[in-house]
Order: C-alpha cells, then sequence, then structure tokens
C-alpha cells in the first residue's frame, strides 16, 4: 500500500559509447532533480574497476553519483554488483566469480524507490554490453522498465552510433525519454550540424548540451527536465 502512495521518478541513463560522460550526465541530472525534489539518489548497478579509497575498494563512478545525491542510502543498495577489474562486465564478473543477478538488481531499485523522490540508474558500458554470456545491458534496462536518457559523446562517429543505440531502445519496448549532446572531442568539426541532425532523427528532446570541459563539473550543466519530470 505505501509503495503505491510513494511515486517517485526513475530514470536508466545509457550511452552510445563507454566514456561517453554517462556518469558526469547522471550527476548532472541528480542536481537538477534536487532543486525539485528533496530526496535524490543515485544507483550504478553494475560497477568494474575499483581503487582503494580510505581503505575501503570503491568505484569511482558511484562515488560521483553518490556525491550527487542527497540522501545516503546503503551501499548494496545503490550499488549492488562491484567488480575489481576495469574490464567488459561479464569479463569483470568471470573473473571475481560472480554471476550479475537482473533480478536482484531490479528488487534493489524497488527499495530505493521507497527511499528516495528521484532515482538516476547508471548503466555500465553502452545499451548492449555484456552483463553474462546471455545478458546483456538491455536486458536489465527492459526488466527496470524505466524511461531511458541516452548519453550522445559527440565525436566522430557518434550520428551512427546514436541512431543505432536508440533503435535498439526502441526494440526493447522502452521510451526514449530523451538525450544529451556531450561535447567530448573540442576539435570536431561541425558540432552544431550534428546536434541539429539528431534531434530531428532522434525523436526525443535534447535534455542538455554539456560544454568540453578541461575539468569535469557536474554542477553547473542545464538540465531542461520535462514537466512530468517535476
Amino acid at each position: 500500500m505505501a509503495e503505491a502512495a510513494h511515486k517517485t521518478v526513475s530514470l536508466f541513463v545509457t550511452g552510445t559509447d563507454t566514456g561517453v560522460g554517462k556518469t558526469l550526465a547522471s550527476a548532472a541530472l541528480l542536481h537538477a532533480l534536487a532543486r525539485r525534489h528533496l530526496r535524490v539518489v543515485g544507483m550504478k548497478p553494475v560497477a568494474a574497476g575499483t581503487e582503494e579509497v580510505d581503505g575501503v575498494d570503491a568505484n569511482e563512478d558511484v562515488l560521483a553519483l553518490r556525491a550527487a545525491s542527497t540522501c545516503r542510502v546503503p551501499p548494496e543498495l545503490d550499488n549492488p554488483v562491484l567488480l575489481p577489474d576495469p574490464v567488459s562486465p561479464h569479463i569483470a564478473a568471470a573473473r571475481a566469480g560472480v554471476r550479475i543477478d537482473i533480478a536482484h538488481i531490479v528488487a534493489c531499485h524497488r527499495q530505493l524507490l521507497l527511499l528516495a523522490d528521484a532515482v538516476v540508474v547508471e548503466g555500465a558500458g553502452g545499451f548492449h554490453v555484456p552483463l553474462s554470456p546471455t545478458e546483456t545491458g538491455a536486458d536489465l534496462a527492459q526488466a527496470l522498465a524505466l524511461p531511458v536518457v541516452l548519453v550522445v559523446g559527440l565525436r566522430l562517429g557518434c550520428l551512427n552510433h546514436a541512431l543505432l543505440t536508440a533503435e535498439a531502445i526502441r526494440a526493447h519496448g522502452l521510451t526514449l525519454a530523451g538525450w544529451v549532446a556531450n561535447h567530448v572531442d573540442p576539435d570536431m568539426l561541425a558540432q552544431e550540424d550534428n546536434i541539429a541532425f539528431l534531434q530531428k532523427q532522434l525523436q526525443a528532446p535534447l535534455l542538455a548540451s554539456i560544454p568540453w570541459q578541461p575539468r569535469i563539473d557536474a554542477g553547473p550543466i542545464t538540465f531542461n527536465l520535462p514537466a512530468e519530470w517535476q
């Protein structure tokens, strides 16, 4: 009964590839949502690659999402799977002797919906990144059944990657709720022309255009939030 009465905004953030700025966009989205919602929290279901921080193994993406969140939750909820090696999740999981259980991740997300007013879920790598020999990030996104935000890293080849990813998102029965243009290559030619093309072809709103940053900072990034997320 309590779960039905408590409505939480929740979104799944994916990218055209790894290294396109999903964590930056997710953190900026958390900041934007925090201006409308009291309790916002980021979730990184699967994180591969750790370093020791204050004597504890940690993942930099997870730490960035926690820093952008306004409420603290048990670490096993906002990061159910933490893998040591910075490689594809299916390889990192096999090396660690771990099975990535999508049903368990969905259950953790369900708990976060009860603890927060807005939850931003950042996927690993690109949309079809392997999580096991038989499942990918697309299967996780489909199981969560959330609106999807696509981060496009503006660099040569991004148009093809963006269109293919948008097609895959919709093929899995998911809604492409919007996209983010991230200027990852300051020397890329015709950046605005690429954005204009994607605005027409993706058939989803441009939520943010992130300028190239010599020093990464999610704070000043402006998001155009749809009314239903406010």
